[in-house]
């Protein structure tokens, strides 16, 4: 895995924003965080952020997806929680591993300086020593970026065991910079169906759980189904010890893109700067209010069904394990000029016969994400075979991509017994194998980030889609796969039709699989994950090459 260096820079102190929850979980703290550091740095400051999970697995690699959400994947290649996506798509910037830590991090560096001498000898203890880490951390990263104002999340909710030494190293920053400190407190006001009337107690709670962990909120966020009225912000003023024009109201709204645009009306960049003692600037956001009248244009809307196989969790429908896809779709309409909508389907349904395949011929589109192991692959591959043959445009990203190799191997060059050695290593046809480097990392049990991680450069067939798509021969892509299709398997695939039109440098690995346009409208799977580098300003030329596609179907 790829590193990023630690820039010894020389500067004035960074200002620390600190975000933290409060009431549930899920109450739109990355949103906060992003929306507050984009409308800083419209505000002409440089800023980076900085998200903390709580949980002692070192990175989020490991973690089910239907519990904890997507997986997102840096450059470097290090792997993280969904949050990071949201502030690399709202401040339009690339992150590193500097900017994502775990409890499980923070402790393993407390112990590797322990057993390398670092401390020279002294009694090494949870505190102060872990929060004099994350403070480290929190400044290395503000270093790396030469950031002005570093915006730091820490996931869970206030009164939590788990993140009361990340509040602790909060606190100790706050005392030692005293004006280059503030805290934002994003909290949930519910509206009980019975009394219909906005409750602030829940939210006086958890300011008052933030109080005894030393820290006093400097801002408080109000998250809610409507506005917040006047009455309501008095009250949290009055008792949870922030002045009015520091109570931001922050009702429900259609679209996540909407949020900064609604901090400004409410002066949250104003107050930041009062706060953290910076001099008064006006906003730009010309940009994104363009972006987000886009997001409203579009009368005529086109179709998408994401087949997938994590959609289910207890009797719930959980689409944030595919967030960074459905915002990629969702950017690339807006900028073709069309809206969308987006239907999770379940690929398991297929298998039990609980939808029949035909109900996919009401959509424009198909995209099939990336996945691991063996449940709900059937029905993706009867999905994939089922676009292939009704001319429905297909995109499938990483398995999405693996998955379209064998239904083509299975059901054009007959190869009846195609598979992947992940589901079936004694398939009559491995067409997917596992790459060479991963074998030995397999049989040594080294299986957390271990896989091929992060940004590899790819080189394109000139005059294919993917070469039109992108404009360019040479392109860098993020990848979180062990698995690569058979180079045993490729001539025969070329020759019944199929072309990989996206190689590694040296040619042996297969990035971008595709169908000639004669022989399909739009055919095509990649290897790597194209929806992490897609961005509201700057979407992906693949996803917008896809909702052209999707548009001519529609229009046919």
């Amino acid at each position: 895995m790829k590193k990023a260096p630690i820039k010894n820079i020389e500067k004035n102190p960074t200002k620390y924003i600190f975000v933290v929850g409060g009431v549930i979980s899920g109450v739109g703290k990355g949103i906060a965080a992003s929306s507050i550091g984009l409308l800083m740095e419209a505000r002409g400051h440089k800023v980076t952020s900085i998200k903390i999970d709580p949980y002692i697995n070192l990175d989020a690699g490991t973690m089910n997806p239907t519990e904890h959400g997507e997986v997102f994947v840096l450059d470097d290649g290090y792997e993280c929680d969904q949050d990071m996506g949201n502030y690399e798509r709202f401040l339009n910037t690339t992150l590193t591993e500097l900017n994502y830590m775990t409890t499980g991090r923070v402790y393993q560096q407390v112990i590797n300086k322990e057993r390398n001498l670092e401390y020279k000898g002294k009694n090494v203890e949870v505190v102060p020593d872990v929060p004099f880490e994350v403070i480290h951390r929190i400044k290395e990263a503000a270093k790396f970026a030469n950031a002005d104002i570093t915006i730091i999340e820490i996931g869970g909710t206030v009164g939590e065991y788990q993140n009361v030494l990340f509040l602790e190293a909060a606190r100790m920053l706050k005392t030692k910079h005293q004006n280059d400190v503030a805290f934002v407190l994003v909290s949930y006001l519910p509206v009980p169906s019975n009394l219909g009337e906005m409750k602030t107690k829940p939210t006086q709670y958890a300011s008052r759980t933030l109080n005894s962990a030393g820290v006093q909120a400097d801002i408080i966020i109000a998250r809610g189904a409507t506005a917040l009225d006047q009455k309501r912000k008095e009250k949290i003023a009055l008792f949870c010890n922030v002045p009015e024009e520091n109570v931001i109201s922050a009702p429900d709204v259609k679209s996540i893109y909407d949020v900064p645009l609604n901090f400004e009306k409410d002066k949250i960049g104003e107050t930041i700067e009062r706060v953290l003692h910076l001099p008064k600037r006006e906003a730009n956001l010309t940009k994104w209010k363009k972006f987000v009248a886009k997001t409203k244009n579009g009368k005529e809307k086109v179709k998408i069904a994401v087949v997938g196989k994590y959609f289910d969790s207890g009797d719930f429908v959980l689409s944030d394990v595919y967030i960074s896809i459905l915002e990629a779709l969702k950017f690339s309409s807006y900028e073709s000029g069309v809206g969308i909508e987006i239907a999770c389907v379940n690929s398991k349904d297929f298998e039990s016969k609980k939808i029949p395949l035909s109900m996919l011929k009401k959509y424009d589109g198909i995209i099939v994400p990336g996945g691991f192991g063996e449940s709900g692959i059937e029905g993706i591959i009867s999905a994939i075979s089922y676009a292939r043959r009704e001319k429905i445009p297909y995109f499938g990203l990483c398995y999405g991509m693996q998955l379209m190799v064998i239904e083509y191997a299975r059901n054009v060059l007959g190869l009846k017994g195609a598979n992947t050695r992940e589901i079936n290593p004694n398939a009559s046809d491995i067409v997917i194998d596992m790459m060479e480097d991963q074998k030995e990392k397999i049989e040594k049990k080294k299986m957390g980030g271990s896989m091929r991680l992060g940004a590899y450069p790819a080189r394109l067939l000139k005059g294919s889609i993917a070469n039109k798509a992108y404009g360019a021969i040479d392109i860098s892509e993020r990848h979180r796969h062990r698995y690569e299709v058979n180079n045993a398997y490729r001539e025969p695939l070329e020759k019944a039709g199929l072309v990989f039109s996206g190689l590694s440098p040296d040619g042996k690995l297969c990035e971008i699989a595709e169908l000639p346009l004669k022989d399909h409208p739009f055919f095509l799977g990649t290897q790597f994950h194209p929806e992490f580098k897609a961005r509201p300003l700057d979407p992906h030329p693949l996803f917008t090459a896809f909702i052209k596609a999707c548009i001519n179907n529609k229009n046919k």
